[in-house]
């Protein structure tokens, strides 16, 4: 599972490959895309992607391009499926809510039935 910040620089990451298998990019481009509430530092970005690169999500390679700092970024199969997951996560937790919900409107029918035949 990943956390919150590492989802924010996996969308970033997805939305600059565009649909390619990679792309190359800057930091400031990721951080740019991510949202401004995420507490963005070159450091951080950089142990979130090593996070997602041992996690199988991607490859990254650092380079240098006229003295800024460059990534060449490899999706790997989990990848490049990430937003398929993602959209069947979410579909995941909204089912649950459902099942929860008509449960317990299932009870309150329950219970008022069980009331209404012993006179409670």
């Amino acid at each position: 599972m990943l956390s919150r910040y590492q989802n924010a620089v996996m969308n970033a990451v997805y939305a600059l490959c565009d649909g390619t298998d990679g792309c190359l990019v800057s930091p400031l481009d990721i951080m740019s895309i991510m949202p401004s509430g995420a507490k963005n530092t070159a450091e951080r970005l950089d142990g979130a992607l090593d996070a997602l690169e041992s996690g199988g999500y991607l490859e990254v390679i650092s380079s240098e391009r006229r003295g800024e700092k460059m990534y060449v970024i490899s999706l790997r199969p989990d990848g490049a499926e990430y937003v398929r997951s993602a959209k069947k996560r979410r579909r995941d937790i909204a089912y649950k809510i459902f099942l929860a919900f008509v449960g317990a409107v299932a009870t309150f029918i329950f219970t008022l039935i069980i009331k209404a035949v012993f006179g409670g």
